[in-house]
């Protein structure tokens, strides 16, 4: 949208905020399941309910992916889903990831985000809380036994 060199009026602002949320793509994690413990060496299944809240798919692939963190120690489990099929509407991940055998036992926090797909860094900004200084979104908690 161009709003050109107009500013856009105090008591709009709300309405064009609420407009903006609207535009492109929204993604929103409606609900996430795994068990609350894990053993290293093993699979980890999954599962999440996504909204695309917006008007239109999102058009480059960011690659969806779970990370384990604990400290200085993480594990980043790459999610097999196309994000670039996520049209408006509800999309179903159901997945088994697989825990790196070599992962330290202990307690981690279990993060989500959409990677830049050069960098692998967080990209896309997702429509729910929990969102960290670096871009991932942390949404529990599990252990990792060996």
């Amino acid at each position: 949208m161009n709003v050109k060199s107009s500013p856009i009026p105090p008591e709009w602002q709300p309405q064009f905020e609420e407009f903006e949320k609207r535009m492109g793509y929204r993604f929103i994690l409606r609900r996430l399941e795994y068990p609350r413990a894990v053993a290293a060496g093993a699979m980890m299944p999954v599962h999440m309910w996504w909204l695309n809240a917006g008007v239109a798919p999102i058009y480059r692939e960011y690659p969806l992916a779970v990370q384990l963190q604990s400290g200085d120690m993480e594990a980043v489990l790459r999610v097999r889903a196309d994000v670039t099929k996520w049209l408006p509407g509800d999309s179903v991940v159901d997945e088994s990831l697989y825990i790196p055998r070599d992962l330290a036992a202990g307690t981690y926090h279990l993060r989500v985000a959409l990677l830049d797909p050069e960098t692998r860094a967080p990209a896309i900004r997702l429509g729910i809380q929990g969102r960290q200084p670096d871009g991932w979104y942390d949404l529990g908690s599990i252990v990792v036994s060996r």
